[in-house]
């Protein structure tokens, strides 16, 4: 089997529309498309919605919105098309089905037809007798009579591969090297289901083979199911790909097992929801399983196409790290993204918390002086915020009205001497504002001098003096800074909100 690497790589992601994309899957797409990338090729969506009765409703549009999110663009899918159309396997059922008449005429496959009675039978059997599970080739030497017989019942067969007995099958995988099975250890799997439908193991490998893929990237969970597949690419007389079997990822630090959907909230969608940067999930998924050397962490994704080499994936399964994640995640809030980029992003979370409606925020890049007023207020939280999620809360003062602010009183006193020492410290704070220059009142290190000599004058420290202006103007014990915030909403409504909290001090 070769082994190249450096040609043009035809790639797919061939995900199954029964449930929305998680990780394990996306890690996976990921890898092959940045071979395709890497390698000047082609990366192709295929659906495998064979199995109708799992496919779950907003499926198909989850996987496409996913790889777009991330980034990740495919040259020929079911909603491009390409030279290998159609792209849902459900549209592709007499490609299968021609391919398995082959098999049966060569004498690679048979005719099944035991009931789904006799196989839980015959597994019963073999689980009593300490023996694999696996089907007992009732059919696979059954005379004409019995043949016409089931037909003469009614019954529908399945089309299974006829596995030889005897002998090993070896091959190459491209991370693992040489692999060898005995045959006899593999089942005679059923490749065409009784309603015409392809299994995986026909399905996959007749696709790969008419769109042309050089290099099938899955998860290393399949490699059992491997031997077979190989005594199939060899009956139908196809070219083995480069196969390269990625990885597990496994649960988190403390949980046993591999990444499953119950942890980590390992759909895409929910890492989305939650408020992840698509640029800091894809480097995460990256490495998870990948690496370039052992001290670069962070990645764009140019930079990712032009360093990706398949020996670089390892062997060893991957821990998930939230703790990682998130910190790849805050990296790209503070560092990378611009302030511009940051607050567009926090746009559908200003929305999803009522802070904008849905129009404003679709038309507010129009409106130059809302626009700055929003980028400015989101930059408040850059440098702190872990997810888009967590900036909302954070600022969402800047989007109400000094009445809608709610609050106890109390809040406001910090470690100053009751409510007259919270009313003294707010009162100095407007007198000082009120008295320096509108030029000044943009600039924050004369806006933290003019509260250090309020703090001065009171014979106080500095936090007792921010301490009341923080809770004033955000309503919240934890908040941006004051001049900060002063800066934002500007002299006249800083002053407002200060002349309320005194009026609740003294109410």
């Amino acid at each position: 089997m070769t082994t190249d690497v450096a040609r043009p790589a035809r790639t797919r992601y061939a995900p199954s529309p029964t449930g929305y994309p998680h990780i394990g899957n996306l890690r996976t797409a990921v890898f092959a498309f940045l071979l395709a990338r890497k390698t000047g090729g082609q990366f192709i969506l295929r659906i495998e919605d064979t199995d109708q009765k799992r496919k779950v409703e907003g499926s198909l549009d989850a996987i496409r919105d996913s790889l777009n999110w991330l980034g990740i663009d495919y040259d020929e899918g079911p909603d491009k098309g390409g030279p290998h159309s159609p792209y849902f396997q459900s549209e592709r059922l007499p490609f299968y089905q021609s391919y398995a008449r082959q098999l049966i005429e060569q004498g690679n496959a048979y005719y099944c037809y035991c009931s789904p009675e006799r196989l839980e039978a015959v597994n019963k059997t073999r689980q009593a007798q300490k023996v694999p599970p696996g089907y007992d080739r009732h059919c696979r030497n059954i005379s004409q009579e019995e043949r016409q017989a089931a037909l003469d019942a009614g019954i529908k067969p399945v089309v299974r591969f006829r596995v030889p007995l005897e002998g090993k099958t070896s091959y190459n995988d491209y991370l693992r090297g040489t692999i060898s099975f005995d045959n006899s250890t593999i089942n005679d799997q059923v490749i065409l289901k009784s309603d015409g439908f392809p299994t995986y193991h026909l399905a996959y490998m007749v696709d790969d083979y008419l769109m042309g893929v050089t290099h099938v990237m899955r998860g290393q969970e399949w490699i059992p199911s491997v031997p077979l597949h190989i005594l199939l690419y060899k009956a139908l007389n196809f070219p083995i790909p480069i196969l390269v079997h990625v990885p597990l990822i496994l649960n988190p630090p403390g949980e046993k097992g591999k990444l499953s959907k119950r942890n980590s909230a390992v759909s895409v969608v929910e890492y989305r929801k939650a408020g992840y940067v698509a640029e800091a999930l894809l480097n995460y998924l990256v490495l998870l399983g990948w690496s370039y050397d052992d001290k670069t962490e962070i990645f764009t994704l140019p930079e990712l196409i032009e360093k990706f080499e398949i020996n670089r994936i390892q062997t060893t399964d991957a821990r998930f790290s939230p703790e990682k994640l998130e910190w790849i995640n805050a990296y790209y809030i503070n560092h990378i993204l611009s302030e511009e980029d940051f607050a567009r992003r926090c746009l559908p979370f200003l929305t999803e918390a009522g802070l904008l409606t849905q129009e404003e925020a679709e038309n507010v890049e129009s409106d130059q002086v809302r626009w700055r007023y929003i980028v400015e207020a989101c930059r408040l939280a850059k440098d702190k915020a872990k997810t888009l999620l967590e900036v909302a809360p954070e600022v969402d003062f800047a989007f109400k009205n000094a009445e809608s602010l709610e609050y106890p009183a109390e809040d406001l006193i910090g470690k100053n001497d009751g409510k007259e020492g919270a009313i003294r410290v707010l009162g100095g704070i407007i007198a000082k504002l009120k008295a320096i220059s509108a030029s000044a009142y943009s600039d924050r290190d004369l806006l933290l001098a003019a509260l250090d000599e309020v703090a001065a004058e009171l014979e106080l420290k500095r936090g007792q003096v921010l301490w009341c202006p923080r809770v004033a103007l955000s309503g919240k014990t934890r908040s941006p800074g004051c001049p900060e915030m002063f800066i934002l909403l500007g002299v006249e409504e800083s002053v407002k909100r200060m002349e309320l909290a005194i009026s609740k001090l003294k109410g």
